[in-house]
């Protein structure tokens, strides 16, 4: 029962499979026959077979031509608003479709588990099946409970028990995208007129030890399914990665029916989803989050950990793996409660992950010990590489290599593509091949070398080659040996054709000239080429059949090219050829390249951008007009990321507008511009002024549709977003930000250093001892002003994550907080400084800017950083669970920026007072060392040579702006050369430091006696010395200090001219060495000089 060897190319509409043409039936694998002829619910006439969906055509559909107006090149904006699909099948007949199309295509029809589980993947059809060597494929509906998405049936697109439809296909049929394709157009889904899109989505599950990676689908920017390749699960490696497909039945049968309510979904002729499930949704609802006893609970955990351990023991991984459920759903219910902590959910997961690896093993081994009855899956035959044709001209000729995939994910494309742009040039030249201009590019489903004027053959090479020593080459009487014979074979030379030559060493050699005329380049590529893809890298890689190759995605063509030459060269388990492939809902989606040279008109002329460049500036153009269309313009920012992102998420770019009510406008701009970015890739409108938003966004779909249609998808998903989000913020709003707070007791920050209320309150007590800190240093005495504000805000600072909206969105914490604040009445300087205190978030984010701001989020990280510390979490090189290297990085960002002097040491010894934990001097000692490691980094980054901060760190370290300062003034008088002053003060102080250096020089405390002077030279350097400390101050820039030693440097030349410094007299050679122990001495607190090259 095997699925590998499918034909892939194309995707066969549903109508065509249940009419029984455009099929392929695969016969089973003689060498591993099937034990059961049970698992694939074929039609009787092929139930010994397996059928998969054949290289055909789409049949034609109509393309809706909806009414458009043009905004651009490329710009559609719909002017009409409709369903996604006529006569949409109600939620009954959408099951019985999917059950109908998938059994049609060779799978077993399964049934729901029998026990609460909280996704289709934990029904034992799939995660006990995916392990082992049997080939697998079914499909079923599957109720899912997750009671922390309890609403009381009051959220209009949130559900505790939603349906899943699940498929599993193992061993990957090698066209499993075809094959949704058409399970989309089996429930009435016309992919030509929807945007149907693989966007990036890596689902892992760490506590029950699975992983893998694929996509979410989006119809119309709505998420339907889920599409991963299992890589792990239960801890184990899975002998044959399988493919899961997991649709969202709820979800999709809203956009197809066109309704906003899941109570609204036809669910069967009559009756509504609201009529058959409200009651179950509000009552298991009370139950989940109000009724539910969690002392009863806990006991139930407890008791179902320990009958999973039993039935272990009885080697029954079955009904073991159902208590593994049972256990699943019991913490799911106590978390919906708000009843777990980070330790015990810790706790609660080990215990999760540990019966899972166990339940898998002894699953694997039973099956093992039944003899796998369902057979087991036979690796599939790689191609046999082929030998390129003999060119038919000897001119140079485009070379195209094309890598066909599955939707690779943005970061990928760009990693890859800048893989290539490295090494294909050092690969040509490596072979000796010329060249023209190299252009790389990369799509979501290709990755792309067109490299101009390729020579045909490689260039001609003559070397002189050394062969065994003359005497091993030759014996007594001259002949010569089996050793010269054997080099002059390996080289192709004549044995005549060689000479002898001593080397430097005085021992003879033979020498032979070796001429290599070169090979066809046609040749040398073909050989060469599986090692240059087999070379790429990604972040993460995955298996999807059985020749043990991963990569980003699964490959699936090549196409390689000298001019009309195709290098047939094998890798992945596929043969280059001269076919490419474009769009999937194209009326030819394969197409064959006739030459190189053809390559980019023939993807041009199917709508396809190579050009990551290009599609970027076509994107980013008709955005904007269509933006400028309603009056409107796009924020600048969106060209960052989210135009990067976008544009590899597509390959054939078509820019739409949509709307929305401007009722949501009442929402903070900043949760709908979080939605429309983050979660849909959307770019929002704002007015010109750039300030106040607009009801419209703007969507990148990929390739030809309905804009009409796309857009109304798009808006229907946009209004079940931001409904979401009003549902949250209106819940929120029914108290003050202050009443939240409490809640935070009930989240355990970590199990030694308390709850996160106790972290707050931490944060609160730590920031009047810092502003005193501050404000006491030089020129900063206003900061005291700040500490009433601080305290305040201080207070509040974590209280929005206890919100709705912030639990919902993450990443909001701290803009909430503030709008919150504001809403509550509190004056802008609080609001103000309690969004600051989560600042900053990533990479590149605004920093704290007031000083009450930057009060709160300095004592922040700093409590983070102590206590966590002193727990035993400080980051590792593998690992950094609690976000510390961000967490200090940000801080001294802060600092730095905000030339905020403060002491590190005080700091850090402030903070460790009031930790519930003890913190020893070590410990202390361990924080300043990380910090002083992460301000390196910080000052590196800025640009100064590592040196220069380095020298600047010995010495001022524990003040980070200070420390900042100096590395900018020490950076330019460095960068002023060898005539600048830094230099010569370096050469005239590096013969003081190398003389006291390893001397037995006298302690600091012994003082130098102008008495014991005998030279006026001694009495000249001591004079000066003394007049330039009296100068330097422990705050003296770099400037001033050099301006402070610059007249000392005639003094210390005269004194090295005449004084001889390790005299017989021993109290005057102490007293000099003194001299020179001071004046090496004289940098101190400003920089180390021995850190600078040259010193």
């Amino acid at each position: 029962m095997n699925l590998l060897g499918a034909p892939i190319r194309g995707f066969a509409p549903f109508k065509q499979h249940k009419h029984g043409s455009q099929l392929h039936a695969l016969k089973q694998s003689a060498a591993q026959p099937p034990r059961s002829s049970s698992l694939v619910a074929a039609p009787p006439a092929t139930r010994s077979l397996l059928i998969c969906a054949a290289a055909a055509v789409p049949a034609a559909a109509p393309v809706v031509e909806a009414p458009s107006a043009a905004i651009g090149n490329g710009i559609v904006a719909a002017t009409q608003r409709s369903g996604l699909v006529q006569d949409a099948p109600t939620f009954q007949e959408a099951i019985a479709k999917l059950q109908e199309y998938w059994a049609s295509v060779g799978c077993a029809i399964w049934l729901p588990h029998n026990t609460e589980v909280g996704a289709g993947t934990m029904n034992p059809a799939t995660f006990l099946r995916v392990l082992g060597p049997e080939p697998w494929n079914v499909a079923y509906a599957e109720p899912s409970i997750r009671p922390d998405d309890s609403r009381y049936g009051d959220n209009p697109n949130r559900l505790q028990r939603h349906t899943q439809f699940q498929v599993i296909l193992k061993p990957d049929p090698g066209n499993a995208q075809e094959l949704y394709l058409g399970s989309l157009e089996a429930l009435g889904i016309d992919t030509k007129v929807h945007d149907v899109r693989f966007v990036e989505d890596n689902w892992e599950s760490p506590v029950l030890g699975a992983w893998g990676l694929g996509w979410e689908v989006w119809l119309d920017g709505m998420e339907v399914t889920q599409f991963t390749y299992f890589q792990q699960a239960g801890g184990r490696a899975l002998d044959a990665p399988a493919v899961e497909i997991t649709y969202g039945l709820e979800r999709i049968l809203m956009a197809l029916q066109g309704v906003t309510n899941f109570k609204d979904i036809r669910y069967s002729p009559g009756v509504t989803y609201g009529e058959m499930f409200y009651q179950n949704e509000y009552e298991m609802s009370r139950y989940n989050l109000d009724e539910a006893d969690v002392a009863d609970q806990r006991i139930r955990f407890e008791l179902y950990d320990k009958e999973a351990r039993r039935l272990l023991a009885k080697r029954l991984p079955i009904p073991a793996y159902d208590h593994l459920l049972k256990l699943s759903h019991t913490f799911n219910i106590m978390d919906a409660r708000g009843a777990v902590g980070v330790t015990e959910r810790a706790d609660c997961f080990a215990t999760l992950r540990g019966l899972a690896r166990e339940i898998t093993g002894l699953w694997v081994l039973r099956r093992e010990e039944l003899e796998h009855p369902l057979g087991t899956i036979t690796a599939p035959a790689s191609p046999v590489p082929g030998r390129p044709a003999v060119p038919s001209s000897l001119e140079p000729r485009t070379f195209v290599l094309e890598i066909g995939t599955e939707e690779l994910p943005p970061d990928d494309v760009v990693a890859a593509v800048n893989q290539l742009r490295e090494r294909v040039p050092a690969l040509l030249s490596k072979l000796r091949l010329t060249y023209g201009a190299v252009h790389v590019e990369g799509t979501p489903r290709r990755l792309a070398v067109v490299v101009e004027g390729l020579a045909a053959r490689q260039a001609s090479e003559e070397a002189k080659v050394r062969g065994p020593p003359a005497k091993q080459a030759f014996t007594a009487d001259g002949s010569p040996t089996k050793a010269l014979e054997g080099f002059c074979r390996k080289n192709g030379v004549d044995v005549a054709s060689v000479t002898r030559e001593v080397d430097g060493k005085g021992v003879e050699y033979v020498y032979a000239v070796v001429r290599d005329a070169g090979r066809a380049a046609a040749e040398v590529l073909t050989d060469e080429l599986p090692a240059l893809v087999g070379g790429l890298s990604f972040k993460k890689s995955m298996r999807w059949n059985g020749l043990g190759i991963s990569f980003s995605r699964p490959m699936r063509w090549l196409l390689a090219l000298h001019g009309d030459t195709v290098l047939p060269f094998v890798y992945g388990g596929l043969k280059a050829a001269n076919v490419t492939r474009v769009l999937r809902n194209a009326a030819a989606p394969e197409v064959a390249v006739a030459s190189a040279e053809g390559y980019l008109p023939a993807l041009a002329s199917a709508g396809i951008s190579p050009s990551g460049t290009g599609r970027a500036e076509a994107i980013w153009r008709d955005v904007a007009a269509a933006a400028a269309k309603v009056g409107g313009t796009v924020p600048e920012s969106t060209r960052g990321d989210l135009l990067e992102e976008v544009t590899n998420l597509v390959e054939s770019p078509t820019v739409v507008m949509g709307s929305f009510s401007s009722d949501f406008l009442a929402l903070p701009s900043e949760v709908l511009v979080m939605v429309m970015r983050k979660h849909q890739r959307y770019f929002p409108v704002f007015a010109p002024d750039g300030k106040s938003l607009m009801p419209y966004f703007i969507t990148v779909a990929n390739g030809p549709v309905d804009p009409a249609v796309v857009a109304a998808g798009n808006e229907a998903v946009l209004r079940a977003r931001f409904e979401d989000a009003s549902f949250f913020y209106r819940e929120d709003l029914k108290q003050p930000l202050f009443a939240f707070r409490p809640k935070l007791s009930g989240t355990t920050f970590q199990k030694e250093l308390g709850s996160l209320l106790d972290k707050a309150v931490r944060v609160e007590h730590l920031v009047a001892p810092l502003a005193s800190a501050i404000s006491e240093r030089p020129g900063q005495a206003l900061w005291a002003d700040s500490r009433e504000v601080a305290c305040e805000a201080a207070n509040l600072c974590k209280a929005d994550l206890a919100t709705s909206t912030v639990m919902e969105m993450t990443a909001l914490a701290g803009t909430m907080g503030r709008h919150y604040a504001y809403k509550q009445g509190l004056s802008a300087a609080v609001a103000e400084a309690i969004f600051e205190a989560a600042l900053p978030r990533f990479a590149g984010d605004l920093l704290p800017s007031s000083p009450p701001g930057v009060l709160v989020a300095v004592a922040d990280r700093l409590d983070s950083l102590v206590g966590l510390f002193a727990a035993g979490c400080a980051p590792t090189a593998a690992a950094d669970p609690y976000g510390l290297r961000r967490a200090a990085y940000g801080m001294l960002q802060t600092l730095v920026t905000n030339k905020v002097s403060l002491s590190l040491r005080s700091a850090i010894a402030a903070t460790a007072q009031l930790q519930p934990i003890s913190v020893s001097d070590s410990v202390k000692s361990d924080v300043l060392s990380y910090l002083n490691g992460r301000l390196e980094q910080l000052l590196s980054d800025g640009g100064a040579p590592v040196e220069v901060v380095r020298a600047v760190l010995a010495e001022r370290a524990d003040d980070p702006a200070l420390a900042a300062a100096t590395v900018e003034q020490l950076k330019a008088e460095w960068e002023a050369g060898e005539s600048g002053r830094l230099r010569r003060v370096m050469a005239a102080f590096s013969r003081p430091t190398r003389i006291v250096r390893g001397k037995d020089v006298p302690d600091a405390s012994v003082a130098v006696d102008p008495a014991r002077f005998e030279s006026d030279e001694e009495r000249q350097l001591y004079s000066a010395y003394t007049e330039a400390c009296s100068k330097i101050t422990s705050a003296a820039s770099v400037s001033d200090w050099l301006t402070a030693v610059e007249s000392l440097l005639p003094a210390i030349d005269r004194f090295f001219e005449k004084v001889f410094v390790m005299c017989e007299n021993v109290a005057v050679r102490a007293n000099r060495l003194a001299l020179l122990r001071d004046l090496a001495a004289l940098p101190r607190g400003v920089m180390d000089l021995s850190q600078l090259p040259g010193f």
